[in-house]
Parts: C-alpha cells; structure tokens; sequence
C-alpha cells in the first residue's frame, strides 16, 4: 500500500503515526488552529463523533477531560480543508488531453470520453479524482454531473470509499446536442429521486444540474432549480464562461446565458453557475441581488477560458462565491494561487492595487466561503463546534514558511500540497503523508493505467492540437524550413 508510517516530530519527542489518530474521540494540541478570525496559537481541538465538539485555550480544554490523552502537533497547523466548488470527477482519465487546446473542449473531448465510460471506468475515473482532490487539500468537491450513462451510484461508491465529501450532480439535460426533445417527466422524476436517494448521507449530498442552459427547455430549468430550493440541494450550470455560448443565446433567444436563468426564474440561492467570466454589470446586479452563488475557476480561465471571472469585483459587491478547478489541477494551494494571481493580473495591475485580496480573501473564498457556495454552510468549511471534522495537519515546519510574519499570505503564497500531512473527514483520517491509510492506492493506479487506454480509444475525441512532443518536432521542423529559405536554400519533396 501507498502509505508512509511515520513523520519526523518538529521538537525531537519521537515519531507521531497513523495509528494514533484511529480513536474516535481526538483531543488535538496543534501550533496553530486555523479559524475564522485567522490563525490562532495556544489552541486546543477535541473532536468526537466525527465533528468537531469543542475549539478552546489549551489549559481549559485540558482541564476539562482529564480523561482524554492529547495529541500534541507541534510545528502543524490544524486548518479546514478545502472546497472545490466545481469539479467533473469523471474526466480524470483524460485529463492532459485537453492540454493547448481552443475553448468548448467539452464538445470535441469530455463529452466523447465520458460517453465511453461504463460502470466501472466511470467508478475508476471517480475514485481516482477524489484521490487526487484529497491529496490536494480538498475534502469536498462539487460534482458537476456526468454525460455517461452508467449508474452514478458509481461515483458516491468511490467517494465513500476515498472519504471524500461530495456534492453529487445529476445532469437534468432534456434538448439534445440537435435540439431533439428529451422526456422531460421522466427527467423530473429521475431527478426527484436522486434528491430522495442521497438525502442524510454521511458523505454524499444530492444536487441537479443542467450542463449549459441552452441544452434544456425554459421549463426544465425552471423547474430544477425549483425542486433543488425545496429539498435544500443546489442547481449547478455552467454560464457565461465561452464567447460562442454568449453569442449562440444572443442569436436564439435575444438574451445572454445568465439573463435566460434569470428570466426563467432558475436564480436565487439555491444556484450554483460555473465561471460566470463574460458577465455585464448588470448580471453582477443580478447574481448578487438574487443571491446566486458563483464557482470562481482561475485554472480553467487561464488553461482554455476566453476570460477571468471579476471575483474582485464579485466580493466587493457581496457576491456569494468559491473556488474551483474545473477538473484541471486539484491542487488547492496553487488554486488559491492562481486566484489571486488572476485578478493581480486583469485588475490589480492596471489599478495599482498591490493587495488584490489581502491573501485572506482567497483562503477564505477556498473553505468557509466556499462551502457556503456548495450548499454546505453549517456543515463544513471551518474549524467551528457541531460542524463535521473535515481538516488538515500542514507541516509549518518547512523553510518557505520561516520566519512567518502573516500566515495567511504565506498559506496562499508559499504553501504547498507536500505540506500536508494528514487530511481527515467526518473526524475519520483519510491521508497520511499523501496516501490512503485503509486501501491500496497503487492497486487504483495500475488499475486505471490498464482502463485507460481502452476507454479514450473508443471515444470519438477530436483534438486540434497535437501531443507536445509532436508539436515540438513540426515547430522545429517549419523553423528549420523558414532558415533555408530565408538563405536561398531549396527543398524538393
């Protein structure tokens, strides 16, 4: 099994191991406790039935159980883990395929592949993305919802099974890719049971999905959205993100992708869209008016997006929003990197604004913020009583991070995901140095290497650009060309 058994102990007490963390009640003696209010010293944790019970000054939580052992973590901060508020867990098999290529590679690569997908490369591809988000830092991720026709039971089994919280999407699409008319009732009651069969799991939360608006009726995202405000779910779609998009619903209907939502009433704060980076002043007024939430994808815009969502702008005007990786990079350090780094970027440059966020805003947008967005407010996404014990031990230990003068900074700056020693959710450890503890990681890996291949040569995959190595030769190739001829040599075939 992947799994490393022990860490060194910062001040020399001996070697701290899994085993230790295995209890179900935990009373934890972190360097820093990571809170609301930022980063706290002299804090002690206790977590009990899989949340976390109380947060208080060392001394008096001590006092209090003098029946509990304490763990003590010096040289590690106890910190929330992460939100991916937009994931497709399902394309993980393809992944660097989409690399140097034009926008709406949904169409020519993600489509094709996840319609390849049977039971079980689809619970592989799961299994495998929420490996790689926990390893990241994530302990939630935001499935968007899969084109493949096989039982998404498949993707709660790998999510269960890996400990990764999951908001599970099921795609509500009823116009196909040739306008031909889906049957919208049985679309309705499929949708209504996936909200009934995943309400009250432990890890597994139900919601809806319409992949771009322009492939459901009026009446279909009306009505999404409507069951998702009921059962107290979120509605996902992805908007605003491609100028085709923008331009294909001007020319259809006279109304851009979010102003269609909102005129169907699909708005509000039960919604979930995805990028939102070509908006309009006016449809800012309209998602922070209507209380809709926004997933904040920098990766995505800077790998193949037409623009960078406005989340500076989005913050200042009160919109709700969080961070997301669109399946590119689960990495959560170097997303709220890349968060910041786009709006110094696209804003803060030409403004002169050195701070762009203060650091704090992203850390922030990436956890609490960020579960708020997912539906899962008061129930992850901070160190606070009665909310599940979703977190992670990061090893401040490290020469990026000394001396440390604001941590903040230096969690969104310098951290990285080595750093992570141990990620735990529902107070359960899932991770140890980057590994599962309770299933064999290498089997998963060796399982998809053989799957792979099979699954992405059956698909239709159309790609513009060629693999790097290929690209590299025709560059080189032309450069070589362009040299002859600019020194009077001549080729014949």
């Amino acid at each position: 099994m992947h799994t490393s058994l022990q860490v060194r102990d910062t001040v020399g007490q001996g070697t701290l191991t899994p085993e230790i963390f295995y209890a179900d009640t935990l009373l934890l003696l972190p360097e820093e406790v990571l809170l609301e209010s930022g980063c706290a010293k002299h804090k002690a944790v206790l977590i009990a039935d899989g949340k976390f019970a109380e947060i208080d000054r060392r001394e008096a939580l001590l006092a209090r159980h003098p029946e509990l052992t304490p763990i003590e973590l010096p040289g590690k901060l106890l910190m929330p883990g992460f939100i991916d508020t937009h994931h497709h867990l399902t394309q993980s098999l393809g992944k660097s395929l989409v690399f140097g290529e034009p926008s709406e590679i949904f169409k020519r690569i993600w489509v094709p592949l996840e319609a390849s997908l049977d039971e079980q490369t689809l619970y592989l591809s799961a299994k495998l993305a929420a490996l790689e988000a926990l390893r990241g830092g994530f302990t939630t991720a935001v499935d968007a919802g899969t084109r493949a026709s096989a039982e998404i039971g498949s993707i709660a089994k790998a999510a269960e099974e890996t400990g990764l919280r999951c908001v599970l999407g099921y795609i509500c699409n009823d116009l196909g890719g040739k306008e031909s008319t889906q049957d919208g009732t049985a679309i309705r009651r499929e949708a209504e049971r996936h909200l009934a069969r995943w309400a009250g799991h432990a890890l597994v939360a139900p919601s809806l999905a319409v992949s771009i608006p322009e492939v459901a009726s009026d009446a279909m995202l009306h009505d999404v959205a409507a069951l998702c405000a009921e059962s107290g779910a979120i509605f996902q779609t992805h908007i605003n993100e491609h100028l085709q998009a923008v331009e294909r619903s001007l020319v259809a209907r006279r109304q851009r992708p979010l102003e269609q939502l909102h005129a169907v009433g699909a708005l509000g704060p039960q919604t979930l869209v995805a990028h939102a980076t070509l908006v309009t002043p006016t449809e800012l007024n309209l998602l922070r008016d209507t209380g809709t939430a926004v997933a904040f994808n920098p990766v995505a815009s800077a790998w193949k997006g037409n623009a960078v969502a406005p989340a500076l702008q989005m913050a200042a005007l009160g919109i709700r929003f969080g961070l997301g990786t669109d399946g590119t990079r689960s990495d959560a350090f170097r997303l709220m990197d890349a968060a910041e780094t786009s709006q110094r970027l696209t804003v803060g440059l030409a403004t002169g604004d050195s701070s762009c966020g203060g650091g704090w805003l992203w850390l922030e947008h990436a956890t609490r913020a960020g579960a708020d967005a997912a539906g899962l407010k008061g129930q992850t996404g901070e160190i606070a009583p009665g909310l599940a014990a979703d977190f992670l031990l990061v090893d401040l230990d490290v020469p990026e991070m000394t001396p440390s003068w604001d941590r903040p900074w230096e969690l969104v700056r310098y951290a990285n995901r080595d750093q992570i020693e141990a990620v735990f959710t529902n107070g359960r450890l899932r991770l140890w140095q980057g590994w599962p503890v309770d299933w064999d990681a290498s089997a998963l890996l060796a399982e998809v290497r053989e799957a792979a291949g099979a699954a992405v040569q059956r698909a239709p995959i159309y790609r513009v650009h060629p693999p790097s190595s290929k690209h590299r030769a025709m560059t080189q190739g032309s450069l070589e060309i362009d040299t002859a001829l600019a020194t009077g040599a001549v080729y014949s075939s």
